[in-house]
């Protein structure tokens, strides 16, 4: 399982390689998009996926706090990137809790 994670925040970190600066302004988006996919990857917790509940609520406080103390146009980019993160984790969760 670990392996899975790893290849997705791999081909994660790949995707972003290519996303522009445009990400400063869409901190609030892809927050708001985080929290929704682990509210509904928690709808079904299992053993199996709390703890990529658990890591994906950690880059999400990460994302927050990137975006809240933002001074550059980098900080807003790690915010974004971090929100993806948490994003991959909870999709990932979802998928595992699916019969």
């Amino acid at each position: 399982m670990m392996k899975l994670v790893m290849a997705m925040v791999t081909a994660a970190n790949l995707a972003l390689l290519g996303v522009s600066t445009a990400w400063a302004f869409n901190c609030p988006v892809v927050i708001r998009q985080a929290e929704e996919m682990i509210k509904k990857a928690e709808s079904k917790p299992s053993p199996d996926t709390r703890a990529l509940v658990e890591e994906a609520k950690k880059y999400l406080a990460e994302a927050k706090d990137h975006h809240g103390n933002a001074k550059t146009k980098r900080d807003h980019g790690d915010a974004v990137r971090k929100a993806k993160f948490a994003i991959a984790l909870a999709e990932e969760a979802i998928v595992l809790q699916s019969p």
